[in-house]
């Protein structure tokens, strides 16, 4: 068995991104090397893991990556750590690719987290349902999730809590968070606040480990699931460039921030070199750079900053118009239009590359996993290369002003959903820019980041 857990919940909503980032938290103050990792395709999650540890958090995801990426993804980054914590997706069982499936392939033991709010010995029945449940849905599975400990979640007493430890049978309690934490992370349209925004202060996070450490057994979960080999370097998966001819600019502020760390050690591996700029507060471009990534992010919540920095909408937009190669997604898409409505109505200009303008549509979120086959080749790949994704947003292309019908605007994304239904034409291309509401997960395809690469060089030979 590798070495690690899974913190996987019953349901959405009951507390699995607190007690991750409280037991991330514990583990740090006690001095532990800890390595995180979210199932699923997350950016938000997986960045507040970050702020605690210290460290690149990864996304484990088996549909858009496939099982062998998946396992060598989780062993690969588990190698040099004390221990390795996966906050898991939705409920343990939820989905065709589900938390469970996720722990039967890492062969990794589940603790499963709880939320006891206006229940007692009811838990009980829910913890051996969850524990019964497993034999029925995965018959075909030799190994099956193998939950091993059980947390609750807002318990209101020292009465509440022993009447709820009372009822479970079979499986170890390991602690519980009490109801008056008083610790929450700011929510928004599309989820919980980005790490970037700090939205929790360190005071509060050093009362999120300490209650961790006095209500759940930490040295427990410590003995009982790290990695008792000796910890030694290894080699990461990726070497600083040397004489790198390729070097790639990523927008990454408050506004840009949804990036798979997998996705820029991918393009290191073929030797790029990235840095980082700003679109909301630099005035210039980095220099000397061959190609900019600007992926995710809120950029509808910094409209009027963005707005405002001319000198990086023209940089951006000269760029473009010069023949460079630039890719984005989501958030930068927005960024490349024609302009941004917010929710409010509010108008804010934007770099212009794109004859279309975005809006803001409440309660109508593009949300899921995408197969996208590539009808012209593209710095994504070649035609007919499939790659995946997913989308997530509510913001969506102004329709009475679309501007496609423009000569210089093509699609070479044909898009389906995970069960293969075809979905609009997207993959906006202007000149050598590629721009799409689909992020691309770079595993899902081994060619990616090396078409990625040769495709920036191919632009430089000829300009």
């Amino acid at each position: 068995y590798m070495s690690g857990i899974v913190l996987a919940g019953t349901h959405s909503g009951c507390g699995k991104t607190t007690i991750t980032l409280g037991i991330l938290a514990a583990l740090k103050k006690k001095g532990l090397t800890v390595q995180s990792f979210k199932a699923g395709p997350d950016f938000i999650d997986t960045g507040l893991h970050r702020l605690i540890t210290g460290r690149p958090s990864r996304n484990l995801d088996i549909w858009m990556c496939g099982e062998d990426y998946v396992r060598d993804c989780y062993k690969s980054h588990s190698l040099n750590c004390d221990l390795s914590i996966v906050e898991g997706v939705m409920g343990l069982y939820d989905g065709e690719f589900s938390t469970a499936r996720l722990a039967t392939l890492l062969r990794l033991p589940i603790i499963l987290i709880v939320d006891a709010y206006g229940m007692a010995e009811s838990a009980g029945a829910i913890v051996n349902g969850f524990i019964q449940y497993s034999s029925r849905l995965l018959k075909d599975i030799q190994d099956l999730p193998n939950i091993s400990g059980v947390i609750f979640n807002r318990i209101a007493s020292d009465r509440h809590y022993k009447r709820v430890i009372d009822s479970v049978r079979d499986v170890p309690v390991l602690g519980y968070l009490p109801r008056d934490l008083n610790f929450e992370i700011p929510h928004r349209h599309l989820g919980l606040t980005t790490a970037e925004e700090r939205p929790f202060a360190e005071e509060n996070v050093e009362r999120l480990a300490n209650a961790v450490l006095r209500h759940i057994d930490m040295d427990k979960v410590i003995e009982k699931y790290r990695n008792l080999e000796a910890r030694h370097p290894i080699d990461s998966g990726y070497h600083p460039f040397q004489n790198s001819k390729v070097k790639i600019a990523i927008a990454y502020d408050r506004a840009f921030c949804f990036y798979y760390e997998d996705n820029l050690d991918l393009l290191r591996n073929e030797g790029a070199e990235i840095v980082t700029f700003s679109l909301m507060s630099d005035s210039h471009l980095p220099e000397d750079v061959d190609a900019i990534y600007i992926g995710g992010g809120y950029p509808e919540l910094y409209a009027e900053e963005l707005s405002k920095n001319q000198s990086m909408l023209e940089a951006i937009h000269n760029w473009a118009d010069s023949g460079k190669p630039m890719y984005a997604e989501c958030g930068g898409l927005m960024y490349l239009s024609k302009g941004i409505y917010d929710f409010e109505g509010n108008f804010s200009r934007m770099a212009g590359v794109f004859p279309f303008e975005t809006e803001m549509k409440r309660g109508r979120a593009h949300l899921g996993y995408r197969d996208v086959l590539l009808n012209d080749d593209c710095i994504k790949g070649k035609k007919e290369d499939k790659i995946r994704g997913h989308e997530f947003h509510y913001s969506e292309i102004k329709p009475s002003v679309s501007g496609l019908q423009s000569s210089d605007i093509t699609t070479c994304y044909s898009v389906f959903d995970n069960r293969g239904q075809p979905l609009q034409k997207e993959g906006y291309k202007f000149k050598n820019v590629l721009a799409s509401y689909t992020h691309i997960h770079f595993g899902s395809n081994s060619n990616i980041a090396k078409s990625f690469i040769n495709f920036i060089k191919e632009t430089q030979w000829k300009t």
